[in-house]
């Protein structure tokens, strides 16, 4: 059963050429910030914030922020600063950081410390989500993506233990190495704050999930990949020594209400906004580079159906399958209500994370999604019960 609902935007950067990056091919990574006005960022950044706010007015349990580099995708280069911001802006509901992309860091202890001076400042209302992070931040940030989960998991091992182990003490380990680990602010919530993991195509990170008992939050695969990737996890869990439950089950769904569907479907294209993509054109070798992804990962199934789900376009049947697999939901709220509830048959997720608005919408349409779904979809799918069989 559904327990708590999320609204998530990348607060993307909608105001560049699409003509511009057409010519060069591409749209993040190498698209020159030449193209990058912070006079309209100002403005975008001032809408994305009041949508939050409205969010949680609603009746959303809270907000999912999320970090990406040199992309015009998203304009939260810095998940923490944009967290610390909406932990003071928002006086209610929990701020999910989905997540901190641990191998880019030099000093993970500056991560535990800024979680942690957020989560006072909150009043012990955020998430901790921790990521890998795609290719294109390895490059970004000029990190050797053949050591990125090797620094994941390390640089996780040390916040956790500065978190909960009393300093001062030492860290030496392969990639890190610190004299002195005694962080003054350490969070409210105790022993730490919650830790998710989301993904989407690897089966190491849903193995190291739940290992870890962290639930994992599936971020809008096609929907029959879904009880694949919690087959994974309750293996990996039996394994660990637990039984998994629905408290260990997220999922992040693209979803657009509308009052109808004709005008939600038309609206819903907007997610594919990057010269048609959901996440814009690269080089694959920027998306995955060698080293970047295992070979398990490389050849599972999930790995294809996110390549497949990258060259979604809004020009026809493309658009058609995303709805068919369930990858985005569109629809007056009746029609997403019944949708999220096939959904919810499938997964049976305690936290569900509904990524509402996208691209160049503008702030009337996605005020109006956000007032449905709060008010109409929210409460209907915390009543609903699964129907499935997991």
């Amino acid at each position: 059963m559904v327990k708590e609902v999320f609204f998530f935007t990348e607060m993307g950067y909608t105001a560049y050429s699409q003509e511009v990056a057409a010519s060069y091919g591409y749209t993040s990574l190498m698209l020159p910030n030449e193209n990058f006005v912070p006079e309209k960022a100002k403005q975008l950044y001032d809408m994305y914030f009041e949508e939050h706010q409205q969010a949680v007015d609603v009746g959303f349990d809270g907000v999912m922020i999320n970090e990406h580099h040199n992309n015009p995708l998203s304009m939260m280069a810095s998940i923490n600063v944009i967290g610390g911001m909406l932990a003071k802006a928002l006086p209610k509901g929990k701020v999910v950081f989905l997540g901190n992309v641990l191998p880019i860091h030099e000093n993970p202890l500056r991560v535990a410390e800024e979680l942690a001076i957020v989560d006072v400042i909150s009043g012990g209302r955020i998430i901790s989500g921790f990521v890998r992070g795609v290719g294109q931040e390895t490059l970004a940030t000029n990190i050797n993506p053949v050591h990125n989960r090797e620094r994941f998991e390390e640089a996780h091992d040390l916040i956790i233990k500065a978190w909960t182990t009393p300093g001062p003490f030492r860290w030496e380990g392969r990639h890190y190495n610190l004299r002195v680990v005694n962080p003054w602010v350490l969070p409210m919530q105790k022993p730490h704050p919650p830790v998710w993991i989301p993904g989407v195509s690897s089966p190491e990170t849903i193995e190291f999930a739940a290992q870890h008992k962290y639930p994992y939050i599936a971020l809008a695969p096609p929907l029959e990949l879904a009880k694949g990737i919690y087959d994974v996890y309750h293996k990996a869990a039996l394994e660990t020594g637990y039984e998994d439950g629905p408290e260990h089950r997220g999922y992040a769904v693209r979803a657009f209400v509308a009052d109808s569907d004709e005008a939600a479907y038309e609206e819903g294209k907007k997610f594919y906004w990057q010269l048609g993509t959901s996440f814009g054109v690269a080089p694959r070798h920027w998306q995955a580079p060698p080293g970047h992804m295992s070979r398990t990962a490389a050849a599972s199934p999930q790995e294809a159906a996110r390549d497949a789900a990258r060259a979604v376009t809004t020009g026809g049947i493309r658009y058609d399958e995303a709805h068919a697999t369930y990858q985005i939901i569109t629809g007056s709220p009746d029609t997403v209500i019944r949708k999220l509830k096939d959904i919810v048959d499938v997964v049976d997720p305690a936290s569900l994370v509904i990524w509402g608005r996208e691209g160049p919408m503008s702030h009337d349409s996605a005020s109006r999604c956000i007032d449905l779904l709060g008010q109409e979809v929210v409460p209907a799918i915390k009543e609903y019960q699964a129907n499935g069989t997991r």
